[in-house]
């Protein structure tokens, strides 16, 4: 059987916020895989990409563990007949833990790292070589790896020792990945979200606030979909994206 040729788009770390949203617009041009630990977070996700006329399916993953990533990828190979890879997105965050430095344990402090460092380079492992087959079968459209940082890729703050530490190294694993496999035809960019993402779980967030107050998930969707749109001559290798009331 000859390999598929369609490509494909994968999302890791999907959940209800940006992950389904990001989801949800690639999923209007290419099959999506959405890969998260829990079920939960995909299963009706899929239900409502299918219903809607595009093609997805889930997997439960611990991108943080290896051989957890190489048995998704194999079921991925298997469903798509070996596809190239148009999209991936990296939107995995370890735990969030606010404390002293003097106060945090060594475990809390690499937790972090884990997911959002290990898992990002565990990933990028994962995808490139879809993504390279994509810029060989087809060169007037650039393939997109894309990670989603924080305002902690950039600027580190007081009890943000492990998370800031964990951001500044996934933005400098983009940076390093970038400009490895631009030459190649693979769009790399990093996402510097600064601000509060507009999600279930931050509803009584900055709730005496008007809208504008936090970041629109379907709009850093759409801030995603215009990167992988970009030309090979206007590559823009990272975004800052903030409400319009966010104070820098």
């Amino acid at each position: 059987m000859a390999p598929n040729t369609t490509p494909i788009a994968i999302v890791a770390g999907v959940g209800p916020g940006t992950g389904a949203a990001v989801a949800r617009k690639f999923s209007a041009a290419y099959p999506v895989v959405l890969l998260a630990r829990s079920p939960a977070n995909f299963e009706s996700l899929a239900e409502e990409i299918n219903k809607a006329g595009g093609k997805a399916i889930g997997i439960s993953t611990d991108i943080s563990d290896e051989a957890s990533v190489k048995a998704a990828f194999e079921k991925i190979r298997k469903e798509y007949e070996d596809a190239p890879i148009a999209a991936a997105v990296f939107n995995a965050g370890g735990k969030f833990v606010r404390k002293s430095v003097m106060e945090q344990t060594v475990e809390e402090f690499g937790a972090g790292w884990h997911v959002g460092v290990k898992g990002a380079f565990i990933f990028s492992q994962a995808v490139l070589p879809g993504l390279l087959k994509h810029a060989e079968n087809d060169p007037k459209h650039q393939p997109t790896l894309i990670f989603t940082g924080a305002t902690a890729s950039i600027k580190a703050n007081p009890l943000m020792a492990g998370f800031a530490s964990s951001k500044f190294a996934l933005r400098a694993l983009a940076t390093s990945i970038a400009k490895e496999v631009a030459p190649k035809g693979v769009h790399v960019a990093h996402a510097v979200i600064d601000g509060v993402i507009d999600i279930p779980r931050t509803k009584d967030w900055l709730k005496d606030m008007p809208p504008e107050a936090k970041i629109g998930a379907d709009d850093i969707a759409d801030a995603y979909w215009n990167l992988h749109l970009q030309s090979k001559r206007c590559f823009s290798n990272e975004i800052d994206i903030r409400p319009m009331l966010e104070k820098w």
